[in-house]
């Protein structure tokens, strides 16, 4: 590697790092490894080269450069670290006068501090390498040809790990501060994160390119070098940021799922920021439909977050958060009580326990604010009730928050119809809903392996999408469904739930879609009432 060409900030030998590079900028990428040891290491490699006496003056100075900006990066640490977290660190620069208090960017920083608390306690599996057999293609004789068999290959990506703490997406337009708040959760990551490091996403797929170019060089054209390109990156840090997250190449796009799973199953916890909400990226591009696995990894396994602060006409500000959060950590119950508070009454915030009654039964509402109410699962769905019952709470309230949804299996159908028959009196009564649920909602009535095993069964390929909505016509004829009706009622609840999280439905009749808010607020308490008219 030629001296000069590339600058990183990470604390090891020159030889055994590959710094994440990009058209020549620097990355910061932070080890708990002491500066002076790694900068002597440094010197003692580079000048242990054979070299031409010009030349030393140049490096000299370039190992003193190195040496200060080593220096100044842990000191940045230890003065973050002393802090205790984003929201302290937040505090002080406003006591300070650098930052002005804005109270929904103090929402987003609470989603930060969570991240903070998780990563204190987290600790990365160690990383091993895919060995280079493994990633070369399957060579078939003959008779495989044939007749098959040879036997499953072993998959070159693993697991992405349980306890892998959830990462952060934020969007915004330009200026709503993305830059700010990076640096501020750069700055005060735990002193438990090992390794951090901080790059332009362009430069890094420019530098996985150069990577993968050279992989295949190296060891013939055919073999997957993704596996192994993203084991490299995390030994370099278990935090990686993002600044300005995109896709408008077809390259890119054809192997960002691979290498962000590959990554995750690595334990790399991924921040990042970008200018779309990640169903807009991509967007119109070549064979999008081979994107679309990534946006669903990006929304499942990072917490997506809206920079922009909304024109808002009531006095609790719009969570900056999607009304879905998936996984049941420690972040689902703050999800759930913003939005309670959001969609509650903001004059009297404190919940309240209520009684209806369907045709001379009693159906316990445990908390109330406004016309928002608030279940667990087991409230709502495991104590039995009736359409009946769903219609009338929907008459009775405009928004739902559902909370703890367990990820249920076939042995669950019974949990499933009657959580599909709540969601679609919510859907037709155009109510609102917010959800916390322990899987994805692709994997929310049937799990990921019975999905994989039914089309495994029917000669679909492994590595076929396992999203029930996009299968639903392969699986319709399966043992996981007691006919083609049900699974095209499974398949209609998710396509229902997915329109119910979009902006659009959310803020609709709620004054918040631009300057003539009350008007249209107006105008859909007409619409929903006359709709309550009709159905009684």
């Amino acid at each position: 590697m030629r001296v000069g060409t590339r600058c990183t900030a990470s604390l090891r030998p020159l030889t055994a790092s590959r710094g994440l590079i990009g058209a020549g900028r620097c990355t910061r990428s932070i080890r708990t490894t002491k500066a002076p040891r790694a900068a002597t290491a440094l010197s003692s490699r580079i000048l242990s080269r054979p070299i031409s006496a010009s030349s030393t003056t140049t490096i000299f100075r370039e190992c003193q450069s190195r040496a200060r900006s080593m220096a100044t990066v842990v000191a940045s640490k230890e003065r973050a670290s002393s802090v205790g977290g984003p929201i302290q660190e937040y505090d002080r620069r406003v006591e300070e006068g650098k930052l002005r208090n804005d109270e929904h960017q103090r929402g987003i920083i609470q989603n930060f501090q969570n991240l903070h608390d998780e990563l204190r306690y987290y600790k990365a599996p160690p990383v091993v390498h895919p060995s280079i057999e493994s990633l070369k293609p399957v060579k078939k004789s003959v008779f495989t040809s044939l007749f098959g068999g040879g036997g499953p290959k072993t998959p070159s990506i693993g697991d992405i790990p349980e306890e892998l703490p959830r990462g952060l997406y934020l969007y915004g337009d330009v200026g709503s501060g993305k830059t700010m708040l990076m640096d501020l959760l750069h700055d005060t990551l735990p002193d438990a994160v090992q390794s951090k490091t901080r790059i332009h996403f362009h430069n890094f797929m420019q530098d996985i390119h150069k990577r993968l170019h050279r992989f295949k060089m190296e060891h013939g054209r055919d073999i997957d070098g993704v596996p192994y390109i993203a084991a490299d990156i995390a030994q370099q840090g278990n935090v990686l940021c993002f600044d300005e997250f995109q896709c408008t190449d077809v390259a890119d796009a054809m192997i960002l799922r691979r290498l962000l799973e590959a990554l995750m199953s690595h334990g790399v916890v991924l921040v990042t920021t970008s200018n779309r909400h990640p169903d807009e990226l991509y967007k119109n591009g070549i064979q999008r439909e081979s994107f679309i696995p990534a946006i669903e990894l990006l929304k499942n396994r990072l917490h997506v977050i809206n920079l922009d602060s909304p024109t808002d006409y009531r006095k609790i500000p719009r969570p900056p958060s999607d009304v879905y959060h998936t996984s049941l950590d420690s972040h689902a119950h703050a999800h759930a009580e913003k939005w309670f508070r959001f969609l509650g009454d903001p004059d009297q915030p404190e919940p309240r326990a209520e009684i209806q009654r369907v045709w001379g039964r009693e159906i316990h509402v445990p908390r109330v604010s406004g016309r928002a109410a608030w279940f667990t699962f087991d409230e709502l769905i495991r104590q039995p009730k009736s359409a009946a019952d769903y219609i009338e709470l929907v008459r009775a309230y405009e928004a739902f928050i559902v909370t703890d949804i367990p990820g249920m299996t076939h042995q669950q159908r019974d949990l499933a119809r009657r959580f599909i028959t709540f969601i679609d009196a919510v859907y037709e009564g155009n109510a609102k809903l917010v959800l916390t649920t322990e899987k994805p909602l692709s994997e929310l009535f049937v799990s990921r392996d019975e999905i994989a095993e039914s089309l495994l069964a029917q000669g679909v390929k492994e590595d076929a999408s396992h999203d029930l909505e996009l299968n639903v016509e392969k699986l319709a004829d399966s043992n996981l469904f007691v006919g083609s009706e049900e699974a095209f009622a499974f398949a209609r609840a998710l396509s229902r739930l997915r329109h119910m999280e979009s902006k659009e439905w959310v803020e609709r009749g709620m004054g918040l879609e631009g300057k003539g808010g009350k008007q249209d607020k107006d105008n859909w308490i007409k619409t929903r009432s006359r709709q309550m008219e009709d159905s009684m």
